[in-house]
């Protein structure tokens, strides 16, 4: 960390911290008054890798440098870590929901330095068939990118979301297990082996797969194209990968249009940063979605409002 760095959050005050605790990582970050990130970190202390026991020891341990500069500050805990296979599994919240509805359903615990501990609830959305649809993590970024209009979200990730905003509150969504999809393909699959390694990002590639997506909705069939595509000659192994993305995305934005999230020429924000989200735009271009990317601090802020919202509440 640079000198000016050091000036810079000495003249900030900390007044939380922020965890995102998933299966792989843990991710923190440090932050002030409006919720502005002062300082970050991330450890390899993921869920996967802990059994019941470790976790207080495996927080604390990250935590305790920020701890000994800034006092015993106030952690919000969200994402797996709140999931049955994490620390403590905290009930979703079904929706509409918004700050309100999530912080009734945190709950409280102490760490050994006296901190509070709010874990977080995720959310589910009871409407979606067969089974209510799930997310836990994501519904942060949406109240931090605020809820004061009416507006369609997408989350790009592993697990795509789609949501919508409706009178102040998450109104509902719909999970897109885009990423996972790619990922079996490009690693697991005979259709797409031969792929070029180191994988080689191709632009025209890409949108040759969501355009090919676009029109055509029978996927189980289009999928088959990454093979014959090189049996023909026409598909390099140097375009395998980024056309074989370009479909998955592609049918993602197909399937959701279908589903009523929206309409060609509507608008719509993405939100978070899962390293997808270029992508995202080219594909929103493609299928006529006005799309334009949020700021990456709303983890931060809405884990921040809820956070209040529930202190406020057990202080009255």
């Amino acid at each position: 960390m640079n000198e000016r760095r050091v000036r810079d959050m000495a003249a900030e005050t900390a007044t939380s911290i922020i965890v995102d605790w998933g299966t792989t990582s843990l991710r923190a970050a440090l932050v002030g008054e409006g919720g502005e990130e002062l300082d970050n970190l991330e450890t390899g202390s993921g869920i996967s890798s802990l059994v019941e026991g470790q976790h207080e020891a495996a927080l604390m341990d990250a935590l305790t440098p920020w701890f000994s500069s800034h006092g015993a500050l106030p952690v919000a805990a969200l994402g797996m870590i709140t999931s049955r296979n994490g620390w403590v599994e905290v009930a979703y919240v079904p929706c509409p929901a918004g700050p309100s509805e999530l912080a009734a359903g945190a709950i409280r615990r102490s760490l050994p330095n006296g901190s509070d501990l709010f874990f977080l609830p995720g959310l589910n959305d009871p409407a979606r068939m067969p089974f209510p649809d799930v997310m836990r993590g994501e519904e942060t970024l949406i109240v931090g990118y605020g809820l004061e209009e009416d507006s369609t979200l997408i989350i790009p990730g592993t697990h795509s979301k789609w949501a919508r905003v409706k009178e102040q509150r998450i109104d509902g969504f719909q999970t897109f297990v885009t990423g996972e999809i790619f990922n079996l393909l490009i690693n697991h699959s005979f259709i797409a082996r031969g792929s070029t390694q180191p994988p080689v990002d191709d632009p025209d590639a890409f949108r040759w797969g969501l355009t090919e997506a676009k029109q055509s909705g029978a996927m189980l069939s289009l999928m088959f194209s990454a093979r014959t595509g090189g049996l023909a000659g026409r598909l390099s192994p140097e375009q395998l990968r980024s056309y074989v993305r370009g479909m998955v995305i592609g049918q993602e934005f197909r399937q959701a249009r279908e589903a009523g999230w929206f309409a060609e020429g509507d608008d719509g924000k993405i939100v978070g940063n899962d390293g997808l989200n270029d992508l995202y735009l080219v594909a929103a271009e493609v299928f006529g979605l006005k799309t334009s990317v949020a700021a990456d601090d709303t983890l931060a802020k809405g884990a921040l409002a809820v956070l209040r919202k529930r202190r406020r509440d057990l202080d009255h």
